[in-house]
């Protein structure tokens, strides 16, 4: 197994840290939460970087980093969200399209192909990351700027829904032949 796939298991591995450290609920255990998080987003950008820049990107990678930034921010999100801090609809709105964008990437396996992670997924995982980032600092206390949050909950959101029909919109072609 290639270092950026045992990374993306690193990140997976760091999921029930994250949520065990924000149901203890105090700012001690938000801070450790934040530090586990941020562990986790650095995995993130590290195993893409490793994979493109020593070219060893692989089937199990284009699958596994998707799914563990899944885990990672819909946990951090619903543990969040349990807490009070977040609204519960947008969790919702984020399982919602993933578990979309992954049926999408079901249908093309069927048909023999990987659907990578695109720009906007990307764009979307780092926008949702940030404003979790966000929030964790208002629960430690060292952010106390309730707009920035609120603002940043609405990029992420705009951008959770943006990738998710562009995805639907590149890969329409999978749908060509079920559809008739």
């Amino acid at each position: 197994m290639n270092w950026p796939n045992r990374l993306s298991l690193l990140r997976v591995g760091l999921v029930p840290l994250v949520v065990l450290t924000i149901c203890i609920g105090v700012p001690w255990s938000y801070g450790a939460a934040l530090a586990l998080f941020l562990a986790g987003c650095l995995t993130d950008w590290a195993d893409g970087w490793m994979a493109r820049r020593y070219r060893i990107v692989t089937n199990f990678g284009k699958f596994m980093d998707p799914v563990a930034d899944k885990l990672l921010v819909l946990s951090t999100m619903i543990s969040l969200c349990g807490q009070g801090m977040i609204p519960a609809w947008t969790c919702v709105a984020v399982l919602f399209r993933e578990l979309a964008v992954d049926g999408l990437r079901l249908v093309a396996v069927e048909q023999g192909k990987v659907i990578a992670a695109g720009k906007l997924g990307t764009i979307k995982t780092c926008t949702q990351m940030a404003m979790l980032v966000a929030y964790l600092l208002t629960a430690i206390g060292w952010l106390r700027v309730p707009v920035l949050n609120w603002a940043l909950l609405a990029l992420a959101m705009a951008m959770t829904l943006w990738s998710g029909v562009d995805y639907f919109w590149k890969n329409r072609a999978l749908f060509a032949g079920s559809l008739r």
